[in-house]
């Protein structure tokens, strides 16, 4: 996560940035916190005032306004219950609780981000202190809500970004065809040429971290009937949305044909990296805190490794797809083996469940008394029988003093 900080006097200017980009469908404000009413029932004027006017109570402060941009890793898929949770935690850990603030998701760009509009100026009229904000108590709460999370650092992220396509930039998608050509176009021109896939949900595995996707419709569309394919470009729920292209429309072509000899000439070039995917998948199941498929995935990540989950409208996980960003292949899970398919894996993960509790009650056992010479002493000596209050009468009586025979 990257935290970044921007002060300002104009609450107006701030506010507007963030609800033009409502108004052009390519933001949604999520929360009004600590305002009378839920963000939806709020209008710009009512978001405004009530800023401003908690801003009056010190009108010798000139810099009244915040600005903070969260920012995420582009793989990282984060729901925005979370996004409010993170943002409120945020807020609290650099001393802004009970602040007002207005929470923006924002989709106009490749990874997950979101903005927050708020005042450093309290309820009594005292003013938070803004100086060295971002380098001491921002970073400070960036490094615990990673933790908590189990989000990218963003030393992980910079040595991610040697082996992995820069995010597509969905930017005025919405305004047309010829705007989701040009983003559609940008991650075709990389993806296709230096990705290895040998089917189109495999290709669609490393065109959806980058918010596109190759559609053939459904199986009774005219679309499909033709052997047709459009490309579509994807919200952060995975959606389609804009104006679909028609891959003949491409200068290159990546029309389903034309794919289709692809997956023959990248087939035999994905085998000999095999090797080294189930190495690491391995590799990462050996480590005890790798327990459940979550903190797999997310071990497999800092290897440059994506695992996608093929779900379900039950939410049933029936299967695995791998993109390895540093050789630039994608395998199913079950190309791979049968021990690396969906099944097999979250059995091996309920494995290591299952052997660190173990673990843990043998390790609870340990520092229990053993039937040992030791052991049995230490038990004698708590009996209660040898307690002072039941000591036998003999030995609790007082010894007599001895008559001092004098010399006189």
């Amino acid at each position: 996560m990257v935290a970044v900080i921007h002060v300002s006097r104009r609450f107006h200017n701030v506010l507007n940035y963030n609800e033009k980009k409502v108004s052009e469908q390519v933001a949604v404000c999520l929360e009004a916190a600590n305002y009378p009413k839920n963000a939806t029932d709020l209008s710009f004027s009512q978001k405004l005032k009530r800023l401003e006017n908690q801003a009056s109570l010190n009108e010798r402060t000139k810099v009244n306004c915040i600005h903070i941009s969260l920012n995420f890793e582009p793989s990282e898929q984060l729901s925005d219950s979370l996004l409010k949770d993170i943002a409120a935690e945020y807020m609290d850990k650099i001393g802004f609780a009970g602040q007002p603030y207005l929470l923006y998701r924002h989709n106009d760009a490749g990874h997950p981000h979101v903005h927050i509009v708020s005042t450093n100026i309290r309820n009594d009229g005292k003013r938070i202190e803004l100086h060295n904000l971002g380098k001491n108590q921002s970073e400070k709460a960036r490094k615990e809500i990673e933790m908590k999370y189990g989000l990218m650092r963003p030393e992980d992220s910079k040595n991610k970004q040697r082996y992995e396509l820069n995010p597509v930039n969905v930017q005025k998608v919405l305004y047309g065809k010829a705007a989701t050509k040009r983003a559609v176009t940008t991650v075709l021109n990389k993806v296709i040429s230096e990705y290895k896939f040998s089917s189109l949900p495999e290709l669609n595995a490393v065109l959806k971290q980058y918010n596109v996707a190759a559609d053939r419709g459904t199986e009774s569309s005219r679309v499909n009937q033709n052997n047709g394919l459009v490309y579509r470009i994807l919200n952060e729920r995975g959606e389609k949305v804009g104006v679909p292209i028609k891959a003949s429309d491409f200068y290159n072509k990546p029309t389903l044909s034309f794919l289709q000899e692809r997956f023959k000439i990248n087939e035999p070039q994905k085998a000999i990296h095999k090797s080294r995917l189930k190495n690491a998948i391995d590799f990462a199941l050996l480590k005890k805190d790798n327990q459940t498929l979550k903190s797999l995935v997310t071990a497999l990540g800092r290897d440059g490794i994506n695992v996608i989950l093929r779900e379900n409208e039950q939410g049933f996980i029936y299967g695995l797809t791998y993109v390895d960003h540093r050789t630039k292949c994608v395998f199913n899970g079950s190309d791979l083996g049968k021990s690396y398919s969906a099944k097999a894996i979250m059995e091996r993960c309920s494995a290591n469940q299952s052997q660190a509790n173990k673990d843990t009650a043998k390790r609870n056992s340990e520092r229990l008394p053993m039937d040992s010479v030791s052991g049995i002493l230490i038990h004698e000596l708590l009996r209660q029988e040898y307690t002072g209050d039941t000591m036998p009468f003999d030995l609790k009586k007082k010894r007599k003093k001895r008559k001092r025979i004098s010399n006189d």
